[in-house]
């Protein structure tokens, strides 16, 4: 016989206060805790869902039924016991259980604790927070990887920053054992790229093989969405090659049939049809301009390895150079990202018009040419000298495509004296997701 309505409703509030509790104050609330311990109990749950050192993982190891439960979890599409049928005003054991279950997830993710952590505990948290992601809808690590483009996925990278600040860095990355079980995330790489000159030896070694694997992780990504149209189009002003696998065996018979004979039932074909196959690929120079000062890691990071991406591509000459308050030409190593990021210095200020300086005398064709500038504009003294430059380029032909900076914490800042300018000359600022740019950018060169 069911329970009374009302008794699900107040097992599933003592779960969500229990949950407010832990979040709020580390200190064990006893009534809370019993009384949660004997909902998990009734429900036929392990007792470790109460357990905030257990991690997901752990669980579903040891119960793989779960694992069903937690994917989709909070899109109303979760498995057997989702409970997206219930009526959230008047529950019944399945929503109580998904409340076991969502405070699981919320007090392992959002519940990092305080004073300094370790290796162990940044895995076992990016584990936890890939089993959020899942019951959100998405793949481990796709939040946290776009977190300019998703709410959660910025708080959830601030976290992930806030424990890597914490953990001894360069201790860890001594010891062979701890740095293995790094997983490398871009607020991991971005404290390797600020701290890697003073890191030598295994730590050195060992902070290269994250940047290297997640160089190569995130390359892949943009790899495959760049290649998806990056072939190019027909060209039809080329002649179509009269070759047998080129025929148009329709078209040809279509435009031959006032030949057709009803007597002898034959089809007389006087013209031949063939189809064009050629396809336009433009030759480009792309000269990408990167600001390394600040919180531009992201973008350094993701717009050094699209660079990268795009110079493999045939009849495309990339050139790249990085700014602060000094420019560098890093275009010798355009093709090995993890090589430009190695030779970038993050942090100091910024100086543009140093940057053009070095980038105008690259432009040979304005209206072959597209400019990839990277940076929050920020400029201060500098930012009407910078825009005056940025006008003339654009005058005289050039594609300029400027990109805002986002963070490692998701928040997007633009100077927005630069956007309302960049607006007005219609070259609007793009922010966001990454594929933005390789649409942008795409869209040139076919």
């Amino acid at each position: 016989m069911n329970e009374p309505v009302p008794a699900h409703a107040n097992r599933r509030q003592v779960l969500y206060w229990r949950l407010l509790a832990r979040l709020f104050d580390a200190e064990e609330q006893p009534a809370l805790e019993t009384a949660s311990m004997g909902v998990v109990t009734d429900l036929g749950l392990p007792p470790g869902l109460l357990d905030p050192g257990e991690s997901v993982d752990t669980l579903v190891q040891r119960f793989p039924e779960l694992a069903a439960e937690f994917d989709g979890l909070l899109t109303g599409q979760a498995g057997s016991a989702g409970g997206a049928g219930d009526d959230p005003d008047a529950p019944g054991e399945a929503e109580v259980r998904r409340a076991a279950l969502v405070s699981k997830l919320l007090l392992n993710v959002f519940s990092t604790g305080a004073g300094a952590s370790t290796a162990t505990q940044l895995a076992a948290w990016q584990h936890d927070a890939g089993w959020l992601e899942r019951a959100l809808g998405h793949a481990p690590g796709e939040l946290r990887a776009r977190p300019g483009g998703d709410e959660v996925g910025g708080v959830l990278a601030e976290l992930e920053s806030d424990l890597v600040k914490r953990m001894h860095l360069r201790e860890v990355l001594a010891d062979p054992a701890l740095a293995r079980r790094l997983t490398p995330s871009m607020s991991l790489i971005e404290q390797l790229l600020r701290d890697k000159h003073n890191l030598s030896g295994v730590a050195l070694a060992n902070a290269k093989a994250l940047i290297r694997r997640f160089v190569d992780e995130v390359a892949a990504v943009l790899r495959t969405q760049v290649e998806k149209t990056s072939a190019g189009v027909i060209d039809r002003s080329v002649p179509p090659k009269r070759v047998f696998r080129n025929l148009d065996i329709d078209r040809t018979i279509w435009k031959n049939l006032p030949n057709w004979n009803p007597e002898d039932q034959r089809l007389y074909v006087d013209r031949l049809f063939y189809r064009h196959t050629a396809r336009r690929t433009t030759p480009a120079r792309m000269i990408v301009v990167v600001d390394q000062s600040g919180s531009m890691v992201d973008s350094m990071v993701n717009c050094t390895i699209l660079a990268s991406i795009f110079a493999g591509l045939p009849k495309v000459d990339v050139h790249l150079i990085a700014f602060d308050t000094r420019a560098i030409d890093l275009t010798p190593w355009v093709h090995d990202p993890f090589e430009v990021l190695l030779r970038t210095k993050l942090g100091g200020g910024n100086d543009g018009p140093v940057a053009m300086a070095m980038a105008r005398p690259k432009i040979n064709d304005p209206r072959n040419t597209v400019m990839v500038w990277i940076s929050d504009f920020y400029e201060f003294d500098r930012s009407a000298p910078l825009f005056e430059g940025i006008s003339a380029v654009h005058r005289s032909g050039v594609r300029f495509i400027p990109v805002g900076s986002v963070n490692s914490s998701g928040q997007q800042s633009v100077n927005p004296w630069f956007r309302q300018r960049f607006k007005d000359i219609g070259t609007p600022v793009i922010s966001g997701h990454i594929s933005k740019l390789v649409t942008e950018l795409k869209s040139f060169l076919t």
